[in-house]
């Protein structure tokens, strides 16, 4: 049997000489990234390194830097281009909720009674912003002499307070799912349809506001309400003189 000798095999530790030149190595790349720190425009003094410059890719292949900086490049501006175009799409949107709300609230500055204020409410939520289900309630007693409501609903505060009196407690536009009681009294024949909500207390005990979908992730929790608290202030503010003319 041939005896193999031990310099033909590769030694289990590495040597003082391999571990003096991967010291070597590491402290050279230092000194390369040091250098191009300090020295920024160094590669716009010699483009033609940048083709030689190989960087490693997810899929193992490697690709030259410019190749890599190219696409890069071509990454970010589709990602720009996304948010651009999402940036358009929000100031279109924008745009078309100021123009509804603008034509809501000459509609109800032009109404001179709670029943037509309630029409041209309950008119432009289902026309122009495509709500399901809308309904208005004041809470009595109202004032003596008072119009007709048209389909304006009343109710006496106490049963509101069983009903719904942790919103009302609250203050604040809520958004969700509501509990069955709760949409039973605001919504009343319709409650079944009314998968989610947004319900807007009025304040000073006047009534209640409250916007219902079929679509139980219409109206989450974590919506905007910045708009239908706008309306819930200017009905605080025009009712009460409609309802005392």
């Amino acid at each position: 049997m041939t005896e193999h000798s031990d310099a033909t095999r590769a030694p289990e530790n590495p040597t003082a000489g391999d571990q003096e030149t991967q010291r070597s190595k590491k402290l050279l790349a230092r000194q390369v990234a040091r250098y191009l720190i300090q020295n920024p425009d160094f590669f716009a003094e010699h483009l033609e390194l940048l083709e030689t410059i190989k960087l490693p890719r997810e899929n193992g292949k490697t690709v030259s830097l410019m190749t890599h900086q190219t696409n890069l490049l071509r990454e970010r501006n589709i990602e720009m281009r996304q948010r651009l175009d999402q940036l358009l799409h929000n100031a279109r949107e924008n745009d078309q909720l100021f123009l509804h709300s603008r034509r809501l609230i000459l509609a109800l500055l032009e109404a001179e009674t709670v029943a037509e204020a309630g029409e041209a409410l309950y008119r432009s939520f289902r026309e122009d912003f495509g709500v399901d289900t809308t309904t208005l309630t004041l809470f009595g007693p109202l004032p003596p002499g008072h119009r007709s409501l048209g389909d304006v609903r009343t109710s006496q505060r106490a049963s509101a307070e069983t009903a719904v009196g942790s919103i009302l407690r609250n203050g604040r536009t809520v958004c969700g799912v509501l509990r069955p009681a709760e949409k039973e009294y605001l919504f009343g024949g319709d409650a079944d349809r009314v998968a989610s909500a947004a319900v807007i207390p009025l304040a000073n005990q006047l009534g209640i506001l409250a916007v219902g979908s079929t679509d139980p992730q219409h109206y989450r929790s974590s919506l905007g309400t910045l708009f239908l608290s706008y309306i819930g202030e200017v009905l605080e503010r025009l009712l009460p003189k409609l309802l005392a003319a």
